[in-house]
């Protein structure tokens, strides 16, 4: 087996449903994985769309997921640490926590949903940036898995 994201909300390719964008409730999609790579200390996920007018807009971003975590649930909340320990960064809404997929009009946009499983925790205070994260990563990525969805307005 492979080291695999998936939602039980949408497929690989399908329209993400509008409960988990800015059109809807705005809450996160429960997301699961499985397989990660041997030596797995802990877990990171972005989420951006690179469709966006301005240039890859980040929708989320989380670190320090627990090593024997598996699933994310639905609706995160928007907090700086959360009860397992794992920590939330800032998005490019400004704002700690997930932040949905909300395009302009027109053709609909790709979110990308990269979880990186890591050999080592990172040292990284709560509210950090997607910026902040890649380097914290920096040598310290075993695999990534992806989830990509769509959404338009």
């Amino acid at each position: 087996m492979a080291f695999e994201l998936t939602s039980s909300a949408f497929k690989a390719g399908d329209t993400i449903p509008r409960k988990y964008t800015c059109d809807g409730a705005d809450v996160s999609p429960p997301l699961t994985w499985a397989d990660p790579p041997a030596g797995t200390a802990g877990f990171a996920l972005v989420t951006d769309d690179p469709d966006a007018p301005v240039g890859t807009w980040v929708h989320w971003v989380l670190y320090d997921l627990p090593a024997a975590a598996r699933v994310l649930p639905e609706g995160v909340p928007g907090e700086a640490t959360l009860k397992d320990g794992s920590r939330q960064g800032t998005n490019d809404f400004r704002k700690i926590g997930y932040g949905g997929p909300c395009p302009p009009r027109g053709t609909p946009h790709r979110y990308f949903f990269k979880l990186y499983a890591l050999d080592a925790a990172l040292d990284l205070a709560p509210g950090a940036t997607k910026q902040a994260l890649v380097k914290a990563m920096e040598g310290r990525l075993k695999g990534q898995a992806e989830l990509m969805g769509r959404y338009g307005r």
